[in-house]
């Protein structure tokens, strides 16, 4: 679980030097700092997708897959109302501000893909990347909030903790077809959430979270009726 131990660390350590920056970052430092986060993101989802999809078996799944959970997404609005958590959150005390921590560094694809590399495989590139992420923003919350924010780091902890024990449970049903499957959507996924980061375009990723249970839907029913 070293991948989650680091994300874990840089919450904290972000949270202690934003909190010593009471005053605020720079915007032009904030915009800075997420661009670069933003062409990271989009880098390693586009690796992902590269690697993986001449491995791929069923080489229209991911399409099918992005079309079916983008559509479950935007019925159930799932961009919306993280949005509308995370405004009702953002604006005065540190119990709001700190709601507003624990929605941002829990819900997206490198908190649920990344502790599910790191146990199959012990790949945690995707959590230091997170981590990287995480840290940035952790800073920049502090600086408002101050270091109250750190308590999101053992919520963190617990989250990607438990991805990371269930997948080492299910590690006889995650084969290497369905894991190269759930890293060429999670890549797109992943390269979508950098162009929004880098407001290129709003993607609006959370809406196409869904799409990553449908290769394990697939493969649960190719299971069952063995075709």
């Amino acid at each position: 679980m070293i991948g989650t131990i680091v994300n874990t660390g840089t919450i904290l350590a972000g949270s202690v030097i934003g909190s010593a920056l009471r005053k605020g970052i720079k915007e032009e430092y904030q915009s800075a700092l997420y661009n670069a986060m933003g062409f990271a993101e989009a880098a390693l989802g586009i690796n992902a997708v590269v690697s993986n999809m001449g491995k791929s078996t069923f080489p229209v799944l991911f399409i099918l897959s992005l079309a079916i959970g983008s559509l479950t997404g935007t019925a159930l609005d799932l961009d919306g109302r993280f949005n509308r958590l995370t405004n009702r959150f953002a604006k005065s005390n540190l119990g709001q501000g700190l709601s507003t921590a624990i929605l941002l560094f829990c819900i997206g694809t490198l908190s649920i893909l990344g502790p599910i590399e790191s146990a199959v495989h012990g790949d945690h590139t995707y959590l230091f990347t997170n981590a990287t992420l995480d840290f940035v923003t952790s800073m920049v919350l502090a600086s408002t909030y101050g270091i109250g924010i750190a308590a999101a780091a053992p919520m963190l902890f617990c989250w990607q903790g438990g991805i990371y024990l269930g997948a080492g449970f299910l590690s006889s049903f995650l084969t290497q077809e369905l894991l190269t499957e759930i890293s060429i959507v999670g890549g797109i996924l992943i390269a979508a959430s950098g162009l929004s980061i880098l407001k290129i375009k709003d993607a609006k990723s959370l809406n196409m979270l869904p799409a990553l249970a449908v290769p394990v839907l697939w493969f649960l029913i190719k299971g069952i009726f063995h075709f």
